[in-house]
């Protein structure tokens, strides 16, 4: 059992802000792990992956298999935050026994300690069914980059008043299902600010102003280990990329010349 729990995590609510990131290894883990208990109490294993670990330009590739995969390697090293796991494309659209079946194997094999699943009103259902099981379940509204096709790419969602009232609805049913917490992505300010008002459980923002009761960042978006263009909502609070540069252009550089290896870095 890890130091965070669902239960301590709702205990935030309107007493402090917390952060949360995502992480895909083992390595990331660590870095996470040595921030101290009290940094993260989150950490998403998203299958944001997809596009910042394989390459691809959307989530929608990512399997079953291989969020299995990275959520078991960030497992073996994380002691203190929730272990959120992505149920990702395919996983739970199909009908309410796969999704729960799927999600099960992001706690068995995986070590997960809760799911999360992209949808309103029609995840309802599988939601009710996974917190009757005793599984953790994280609610995610707005931007569904799942959902990216149908909504013509990654736009903002709930501009106009119908569609933000309806995503606020949709809110309140998350949490009547039984939902912990929710991630509220790519909404206006105000609309994030109305979710946090209006729920009991936390609400974790990116891209949704800074009211909601948390924030989650792309752990390759925050320390600047990308080189493309990054949504408007998101700081660079490092320059890991460049860093990175710089230490591999001095090690080509050091073989080149003849510096590297040194004889205190060989064996005799």
């Amino acid at each position: 059992m890890r130091a965070w729990t669902p239960l301590r995590l709702r205990a935030l609510k309107g007493v402090r802000k917390f952060a949360t990131v995502t992480c895909y290894d083992a390595t990331s883990a660590a870095l996470i792990e040595a921030c101290g208990e009290e940094a993260f109490p989150l950490v998403l294993v998203g299958d944001s992956l997809g596009m910042v670990m394989q390459g691809n330009d959307s989530p929608l590739p990512v399997t079953m298999d291989e969020m299995v995969y990275h959520v078991r390697c960030v497992a073996r090293v994380l002691r203190h935050p929730i272990l959120l796991a992505d149920m990702p494309f395919g996983s739970y659209q199909v009908n309410d026994d796969e999704g729960f079946r799927n999600a099960v194997r992001l706690i068995q094999e995986g070590g997960a300690d809760a799911v999360k699943i992209e949808g309103g009103e029609r995840c309802v259902p599988l939601i009710r069914r996974l917190v009757q099981a005793g599984i953790p379940v994280c609610g995610h509204l707005g931007l569904t980059p799942q959902s990216c096709l149908a909504m013509g790419g990654f736009k903002v969602q709930g501009r106009d008043e119908r569609s933000a009232t309806r995503l606020l609805d949709e809110a309140r049913m998350l949490q009547d299902a039984g939902c912990f917490t929710m991630v509220a992505e790519g909404v206006p300010t105000s609309l994030g600010a109305a979710m946090a008002k209006t729920l009991d459980i936390p609400v974790i923002g990116i891209g949704a102003g800074p009211e909601t009761d948390g924030q989650i960042l792309v752990w390759q978006d925050l320390l600047g280990l990308n080189t493309g263009r990054v949504a408007k909502f998101v700081r660079r609070f490092g320059n890991l990329g460049e860093a990175a540069c710089a230490a591999l252009t001095a090690y080509a550089d050091a073989v080149a010349d003849g510096t590297y290896p040194a004889l205190t870095e060989s064996y005799s």
